[in-house]
Order: C-alpha cells, then sequence, then structure tokens
C-alpha cells in the first residue's frame, strides 16, 4: 500500500476529486456535506492501473483547519497538491506548501482541477513555478475535470509513477503510529487511525499510548475497509484497541512499540526554509506527526533552538516538524529534530557551545557522531533516539566515545598516583571516591577503566603488585624483630608507634593480612594462634588463664583476647568453669578411646 495527502487552497476541488477517483466521498461528516468544505481528515483508496493500492488522506484547505491539514500530512511521505485551473494560486495554496517543504516532503504530483471551466495552462505554469523552489523540486502536472472525467486516466497512469518511487517504510523498526482520529464503535469498542510510517502491527500486540505510557491489546485491525490479522508499513490503519478509552487519547497521540521511545520535552532542532533562529517568537506551535503542541523556543546559534514543549512527545532524530505561528496564521519555519534528550544549559555561554557541538548534525543518526557528542550514553537511550548501534558497551549497557574513554582511563591512572602519594599507607583510592572525581553515573565505569597497572583490591582502585605499601611493610620488619624470641610479647601503645605503625599503618596491615589485631593495642604476628595452640596442648587439660599465660610467657593483657580469639577459631573451647582445653586435643583423644 502507498499513501499520499492532498494539499491545496479551500474550495479547489481536492475531495471532489478523490471522490471521482476513488468512488468514495471522503468527507464524513454531515457538516461537511452540508456545507461542501472539508473541515476533517478524510480517507479513500483506489487500485491503480499497475496494481498498487493507494490511499488517500484528504486534508481541510480552510485556513482555520492547517493544524488539520498538518495532522494530516505529518506522516505521510508525498502529496497530492491540487490547484484550481479558474482559481490559480490562491493563499492557502501558499501556507501549505510552505508547510510541506517544511516538513521535507520530496515526492508529489500537481493536479490542476476544473479544466473544463477555464483553460488550466496559466494555473499549471505559475503553480509549478512555485513549487519547484520548495523541496518537491520540478513535480509532474496534470490537468483534470472531476465533472467530465476528462484526465483521470492520466492522472492514474501519473500517480502509478509517482508511487513506483516511493520507498516502504522500515517493517523491522518499532511501530509509531500518529493518531489522527479516534472513536468508538459499538461492540468493539476504541478505534484510532493513522498512517503507519515504520514497523508492523499485528492483531494481539501489546503497544503504549505516548501520552499515558499505558499499554493497551490490539484487539482488531481494518487496513483499507477490510479486516486483517497483519499491518506493515507503509499503511493506512485503523486499529481496534482494548484497555482504553476515547478520553484517554485521541489526536496528537501515538501508539508505540514498549520500551523504544523515550518522551522529549526538550529538544534541540535545526531550523531551515524560513524565519532565521535568532527572529523566532518565544512562544509557537510545533506540529510534529499528528500533534500540535505550544512550545517556547529559545535561540542557541543562528540556525539552532531549543525548543520546550508543553506536554512529552515521542520523538527522535531527523523527525521533521514545522513551526507556525497559531496568531499570525503562517508558517514560520520547518524544524529537523537533531538531539531528543539534549543537555541541560547551565552555565553562561552554554547555548553557544551547544550550537558549535549541533554545527555539523543535520538530522541523520550517527552512532560515531553521537557517542562523541554524549562520550557517555545508555545503550537503551540511544536506540530509542533512531541509531543503530553496533559498539560494544563498556560496561553493563554503557557505551562510550572511544576517545572519551582513552582520556578517563589516564585520568583514573592520575588520580590513583596522586592519590597513592598524599596517602603511602592506604591501598589506593575508594572506587566510590574515584567515580566521584571522574564525574561518572556509575561505580561500573570505573571498574571497567580499572586495566594493568591498575587493580582492584578491596573496594579500592591501586596500581602496582598486591604488595604492602613501604611504611607498612618496613613496620611489620621492625615489629616480626620485636617478636622474634617472645611472640606474644605483644608490644604497648607507645612502642608501636615507635615502631612505625601509626593508625593507618596498622589498619594497612591488617587489610593486607601482615599482623594479627587482637584488640585495641594488643597486635602479633599472624602465625601467633598456630604457635599459642603448640604450647597450650602441651599443657594439662584443661587450664586457667593464668596458666596460659604463664605458657605463652606474656600477660592477662594479651592471653585473654589470644584465647578468645582461638575459641573462635576452634583451637581452644571455654567449659563451664570458664577453664579452658585444646579442643584438637579432646577430639584425638576421643578417636583413641574409640579405637
Amino acid at each position: 500500500m502507498r499513501v499520499i495527502a492532498t494539499a491545496g487552497h479551500v474550495d479547489h476541488g481536492k475531495s471532489t476529486l478523490i471522490h471521482a477517483l476513488t468512488g468514495t466521498h471522503p468527507d464524513r461528516l454531515a457538516e461537511e456535506r452540508r456545507r461542501g468544505l472539508t473541515i476533517d481528515l478524510g480517507f479513500a483508496w483506489t487500485d491503480l492501473p499497475s496494481g498498487a493500492r493507494l490511499a488517500f488522506v484528504d486534508v481541510p484547505g480552510h485556513e482555520r483547519f492547517v493544524p488539520t491539514m498538518l495532522a494530516g500530512v505529518g506522516p505521510v511521505p508525498a502529496v497530492l497538491f491540487v490547484v484550481a485551473a479558474d482559481g490559480g494560486w490562491m493563499p492557502q495554496s501558499a501556507e501549505h506548501l510552505a508547510a510541506v517543504d517544511a516538513l521535507g516532503v520530496r515526492h508529489g504530483l500537481l493536479v490542476v482541477t476544473r479544466c473544463d471551466v477555464a483553460d488550466p495552462g496559466p494555473a499549471t505554469a505559475q503553480a509549478r513555478d512555485r513549487i519547484r523552489a520548495s523541496t518537491l523540486g520540478d513535480v509532474e502536472a496534470v490537468a483534470v475535470s472531476a465533472r467530465t472525467g476528462a484526465g483521470l486516466g492520466e492522472l492514474r497512469a501519473a500517480l502509478d509513477r509517482l508511487v513506483a518511487r516511493l520507498t516502504d517504510g522500515d517493517a523491522e523498526s518499532p511501530v509509531r503510529l500518529w493518531i489522527d482520529r479516534s472513536f468508538t464503535v459499538r461492540g468493539s469498542g476504541l478505534v484510532v487511525t493513522g498512517t503507519l510510517g515504520a514497523g508492523r502491527i499485528r492483531r494481539g500486540d501489546v503497544l503504549v499510548t505516548a501520552r499515558s505510557s499505558r499499554p493497551v491489546r490490539v484487539r482488531g485491525l481494518q487496513a483499507l475497509g477490510e479486516e486483517t490479522g497483519l499491518v506493515r508499513a507503509t499503511a493506512r490503519v485503523a486499529v481496534n484497541l482494548r484497555g482504553l478509552d476515547k478520553e484517554s487519547t485521541g489526536r496528537g497521540d501515538a501508539l508505540l512499540t514498549r520500551d523504544s521511545f523515550l518522551p522529549c520535552l526538550h529538544c534541540d532542532v535545526r531550523v531551515h526554509g524560513g524565519t532565521p533562529a535568532s527572529e523566532l517568537p518565544r512562544t509557537a506551535v510545533a506540529h510534529i506527526g499528528s500533534a500540535a503542541v505550544p512550545v517556547r523556543v529559545r535561540p542557541l546559534g543562528a540556525d539552532t533552538v531549543r525548543l520546550t514543549l508543553s506536554e512529552p512527545l515521542p520523538l527522535r532524530i531527523g523527525d521533521r516538524a514545522v513551526l507556525r505561528d497559531p496568531g499570525l496564521r503562517r508558517v514560520l519555519a520547518g524544524l529537523t529534530v537533531l538531539d531528543p534528550q539534549p543537555p541541560e544549559l547551565r552555565r553562561r555561554g552554554s547555548a553557544a557551545r551547544r550550537a558549535a557541538d549541533l554545527g555539523e548534525a543535520h538530522g541523520t543518526p550517527g552512532e560515531a557522531d553521537e557517542l562523541r557528542r554524549r562520550l557517555l550514553v545508555r545503550r537503551e537511550e540511544l536506540t530509542a533516539m533512531g541509531v543503530a548501534v553496533h559498539t560494544a558497551p563498556v560496561a553493563g549497557d554503557w557505551l562510550a566515545d572511544p576517545a572519551h574513554w582513552t582520556t578517563l582511563r589516564a585520568r583514573l591512572a592520575e588520580l590513583v598516583a596522586a592519590y597513592l602519594s598524599e596517602r603511602p599507607t592506604e591501598d589506593g583510592i575508594p572506587v566510590e571516591a574515584a567515580r566521584h572525581r571522574l564525574g561518572l553515573p556509575a561505580v561500573s565505569l570505573v571498574e571497567a577503566l580499572v586495566t594493568p597497572p591498575l587493580r582492584m583490591s578491596r573496594g579500592r582502585v591501586t596500581a602496582g603488585p598486591a604488595d604492602q605499601p613501604a611504611p607498612v611493610a618496613d613496620a611489620v620488619r621492625r615489629l616480626t624483630a620485636e617478636l622474634d624470641g617472645r611472640p606474644f610479647a605483644a608490644p604497648h601503645a607507645q612502642r608501636l608507634a615507635e615502631l612505625g605503625f601509626g593508625r593507618r599503618e596498622l589498619a594497612a596491615a591488617v587489610r593486607h593480612g601482615a599482623i594479627l589485631r587482637l584488640a585495641e593495642h594488643v597486635v602479633l604476628l599472624p602465625d601467633a594462634p598456630r604457635l599459642a595452640a603448640d604450647r597450650l596442648r602441651e599443657l594439662d587439660q584443661p587450664f586457667t588463664v593464668g596458666t596460659a599465660s604463664r605458657a605463652l610467657d606474656t600477660t592477662r593483657r594479651v592471653t585473654v583476647p589470644l584465647l578468645e580469639h582461638c575459641d573462635v577459631q576452634g583451637i581452644t573451647e571455654v567449659l563451664p568453669d570458664k577453664r579452658r582445653r585444646c579442643a584438637h586435643r579432646r577430639r584425638q583423644a576421643s578417636v583413641t578411646a574409640s579405637r
């Protein structure tokens, strides 16, 4: 299926022409029939000589209904531009062309109607001259009379040539169906319609609405008046929904594939084909898809502005929009979305810097360019903006610009070196402190930056082999010499300080397992429990603390915490009378008695 929209001045015969081509009058409202004036979107379809099926979105031409016209043209890839032979180029012809040009529509056909009442030559020449300057370029023109049927055969052939140039929408892309009508059908419930420009919809699919993010199930599908179980882009489609009422949706809303779009409240856009960015009013209305939302306009550069939307929309890089002044009733400019998730502008001069950053952006979603601008971004966020991702994440689902990642790794090495220089007794910089100093959003990114000679050690980033810092190693060597011959004679606090054990050195030595800290200022070497067990097994069992102190040649200050440590380790056990015995000897005796 191919889909095109009409465009042109009011009462130039657009709806009459569609009726003559399709046999269906697109004006569906009684008031439209009574007044002979299209005031809402109409729809009809026909089969062309080639067998191609062509659907028409018929739009109103009156200036009061330009927002409705834009809702119909916005999602459609081609236009049928209608000019009456007896009327020629008119004000709404110009505004419709400005809207088509702003949307970047590149495929079209000029139809000059009422050739039975006036010479179509002057109107054709005038219209082609005006259209040639737009994105439509040098279009083919056909003169017809819907009343007599003259030229309708040539028009059908021209439509065949036009649709042959149109490409199918990407059926593998996520669904974003801009809703242009919503109504209820007795016995079926809510039905919404729109032009499916990408993706595919199946009966039974669960989609979400842009406005509410509510999940809705596709109860039924209809394309060109026929029930179907599957619709692929590009197509006009009516979707019967379950789980939504008419008051919760309507024109300007969209049906979306879940988790495939992000709500956009701010976007940076390129301004083209109209008023310069610096001359735009501070408030206007942006027409995007079938939506029309009030926006605040902040100039960034010569042709870039930031829009603040009054309600979030599911936008992607490269989306086209029309900026219109509803008060003056004129199109101000066309817009191309460059960034639907832009950074905040907080500092003086940030707008100009942002404009410079977007200087080479043209609305084509490229992975390398987006990574360069964003430096770090989650994969799902980038794909939701329409970027095809091929780069492997650096950590979790985080993607990084390669040059920025290399810079971060070098900065981390500098941080570690500076930290160890200032705090030589510590193992390294805490990973959370490194994350904060590097301005990273997740600890996992810091961990991913750690490569030799950097390493992770107990939640810290350090450098070099897993050796003790030099001051700590020196203090441990002096303690070892101090305890030679009397392994349980733990030095007092003053002596520990003389040996080189300050608070940091003690903590570092404990972390490295170089010393055994039994209590405040009770420090022994790590093999003290094993040596104590050898001596205590030589005692009569059970034994008291005093007996143990004499056997270990130390004081109660050391014996008590040492025995408590041995209790925990299973070397000794406490009896009800507070005496102890070596657990190994008891188990050994039990084994011997059983033999």
